[in-house]
């Protein structure tokens, strides 16, 4: 009994890591605000080649988020960058993201809109900048276990949404599923000055 609760105190750091982890992620990936898009890449398309199309987007954002988090630390010795630099910029970048998603701002979705090949690409889709620097940073923080675990759920969730993605704009309307991107802008903005009030403390 006692080593039980022993386990389970143990195990619930890890769990709780995983899960915030897992949320940045998604949040900052922003599948909600790619289905507009996906929907009109995908126009005419066959069911099973929009799985293969939502599988192909998910499968390119996969190899540049694995990479960035396999090799991050080594692309930063390289390039000589501090880690609480890293944050900082990172927060910045997020918060950028974050408000042309409130603001409806999404010139750089809009400008790869002509060619699905381009826009299933993943990044700037699903593995932009900011999911980049986020994977870099909670390798450093939480390791690459928990790191893993959390991306490959924000991937699998993000491939749900976009094969769902006509579901949605059915149940929630167009402008539900606008409404839902500038909540996730909001969220992507709290999360940026939680990173850049963390760099700086860590600084000062």
């Amino acid at each position: 009994m006692l080593l039980g609760c022993c386990a389970t105190f143990t195990c619930d750091p890890m769990l709780e890591e995983i899960l915030k982890s897992f949320l940045s992620l998604f949040v900052i990936m922003g599948p909600f605000a790619s289905v507009p898009v996906f929907l009109s890449v995908t126009k005419g398309m066959r069911e099973e080649q929009k799985v293969r199309a939502a599988s192909y987007a998910v499968g390119i954002a996969a190899i540049v988020l694995f990479i960035f988090l396999f090799f991050g630390r080594a692309i930063l010795s390289a390039f000589g960058i501090d880690f609480q630099s890293l944050k900082i910029a990172g927060g910045v970048v997020l918060s950028i993201l974050g408000i042309e998603l409130v603001l409806g701002l999404s010139s750089l979705r809009e400008k790869y809109e002509y060619s699905p090949a381009i826009v299933l690409l993943g990044t700037p889709l699903l593995t932009g900048p900011g999911v980049i620097v986020t994977t870099v940073i909670f390798v450093e923080e939480y390791g690459y276990i928990v790191t893993t675990i959390a991306a490959l759920a924000a991937l699998a969730l993000s491939w749900l949404t976009l094969w769902c993605s006509r579901y949605f704009v059915k149940v929630l309307g167009k402008y539900g599923v606008e409404i839902t991107s500038r909540v996730t802008g909001i969220l992507l903005v709290a999360v940026a000055v939680e990173f850049v009030v963390a760099g700086v403390k860590a600084i000062a």
